[in-house]
């Protein structure tokens, strides 16, 4: 599905014909930079710097080096997915969302879980604001399998948490959601061609599971109607990340390009 133009990176150039599908693939493609301090986030990014624009900082990295990390990627014209799942009550994460979007990141996300009164709240928050980030209401984490959703007490399945959680937000005027690649399809039919579906959960073939437990490759995700692609561990632990990241670059491309009519 096409990305909103406000979520390109802004340095993007045209994109030439030729190459168009894999400049498409780079815009789509977030790399997870869950890495424990500043200094191994800038060697990562510069080990990148000339394959991917996105990036996010997660819990992990903003724990560790605070908001000051954010200003050097912003500042080199990258695009900050800050992923920080707020999850309080309305007033908090409202003046929570208004901090970030001081920072210049282009997606800030929450947790639908937190209910449509705090949405609603961070949502307003935005009002006004040039340029607003993204919000994006994380549904169902893409480690909760049935049993662990069983063992917090959710009477669905995780799907139908998913589905539940993303009409909620909808109705909260939340159009940017969190799934795991299994659910994308069914969020694309509830949101539409203008909601902003990003997944984690991408594994290419062959790749370490980990501790995620609801995958698919990224043509799969792709084809299933993502946004935006988030990738950690197969590229930030590859012996060369950069190679890593073109090799799902290319397969991201070969996907949207079997997309085109």
């Amino acid at each position: 599905m096409p990305i909103p133009e406000r979520l390109n990176p802004t340095f993007a150039s045209a994109r030439p014909q030729v190459s168009g599908f894999m400049e498409e693939a780079r815009n789509r493609l977030i790399v997870a930079l869950d890495v424990p301090d500043a200094d191994s986030a800038t060697r990562l990014v510069a080990q990148l710097d000339n394959t991917c624009c996105w990036f996010k900082v997660g819990l992990e990295l903003f724990v560790a080096a605070g908001p000051s990390v954010i200003a050097p990627l912003v500042a080199s014209g990258h695009s900050v997915f800050l992923d920080l799942k707020l999850h309080d009550i309305p007033n908090t994460v409202a003046a929570a969302v208004r901090s970030a979007s001081a920072l210049g990141v282009r997606m800030i996300t929450l947790h639908a879980a937190g209910g449509p009164a705090m949405l609603a709240a961070a949502r307003a928050a935005l009002e006004g604001v040039a340029n607003p980030p993204q919000l994006l209401a994380v549904t169902v984490l893409t480690s909760m399998d049935q049993d662990q959703a069983t063992a917090i007490g959710l009477p669905r399945s995780p799907a139908e948490q998913v589905e539940l959680l993303a009409g909620m937000g909808l109705a909260a005027g939340i159009h940017g959601f969190v799934c795991s690649p299994l659910e994308v399809a069914r969020l694309r039919a509830l949101t539409g061609p203008d909601g902003v579906l990003v997944i984690p959960g991408i594994r290419p073939a062959g790749a370490a599971v980990g501790d995620q437990k609801r995958i698919a490759t990224p043509a799969e995700a792709l084809r299933q109607g993502a946004s935006f692609l988030v990738v950690g561990r197969p590229i930030t632990q590859a012996p060369d990340p950069a190679q890593a990241a073109q090799a799902i670059l290319t397969e991201m491309a070969e996907a949207l390009e079997s997309l085109v009519p």
